[in-house]
């Protein structure tokens, strides 16, 4: 690999790192929102890199051409983020804190993580209708409402799951909103009187 080669990995690694970071929300797929700032540091960084290395002559292994394939590998085909598979394959999230605020009247919207730590009590859910959205998961004899919870990227993520009654499984995948009530059941669960298609959301992951 030439040294002209090496500032085009260079360049391409950094430009790609501040396309999926800088100008889009896909960094968001794979990293808490708060990494951002980082992510467009080392992208500029890599660029600044990259332009004086063009007048370079020296000579690197052909191998180091397989730092591009991950380059490449988000260009072509973009990874979504964590859906339905990760869901049914994961490790379920541990119980949030409590200390939760109290519901007003109406319909609350809340994150999965707030409803299945308030479910594990379920005094401050009964009778009240809420809101809460994730995507739909299959399972036998129904479906799930999920998101996946992160503390730094996906690779950490657990599972939130809340098992929905009352009303028929969306495509897999889908993104929903489920308006109802709770479900006193062994498990996270609600009743639902409305299920409305979503888009998915630039920031798919609760955090912890």
């Amino acid at each position: 690999m030439s040294g002209r080669s090496q500032a085009s990995l260079l360049l391409v690694l950094g430009a790609t790192l501040l396309a999926v970071s800088a100008f889009s929300p896909m960094y968001a797929n794979y990293v808490r929102p708060g990494y951002r700032p980082a992510l467009v540091a080392t992208g500029v960084v890599l660029v600044l890199l990259a332009l004086p290395a063009f007048g370079r002559r020296e000579r690197a292994p052909r191998v180091a051409w397989l730092l591009a394939v991950p380059v490449f590998a988000i260009v072509v085909v973009v990874p979504p983020p964590l859906g339905s598979y990760a869901a049914r394959n994961g490790v379920a999230a541990p119980p949030p804190a409590t200390g939760y605020r109290a519901l007003g009247e109406g319909v609350t919207e809340l994150t999965l993580g707030e409803f299945t730590g308030r479910a594990a009590s379920g005094a401050s859910l009964a009778g009240r209708r809420v809101s809460l959205t994730g995507f739909a998961v299959h399972a036998p004899g129904g479906w799930y409402l999920a998101r996946m919870r992160m503390a730094c990227c996906a690779a950490d993520a657990f599972v939130l799951e809340v098992a929905v009654e009352g009303a028929g499984a969306p495509r897999e995948d889908a993104w929903v909103r489920v308006t109802g009530t709770w479900v006193p059941r062994e498990e996270p669960a609600i009743k639902a009187d409305a299920v409305v298609p979503v888009a998915p959301p630039e920031e798919p992951y609760e955090l912890v």
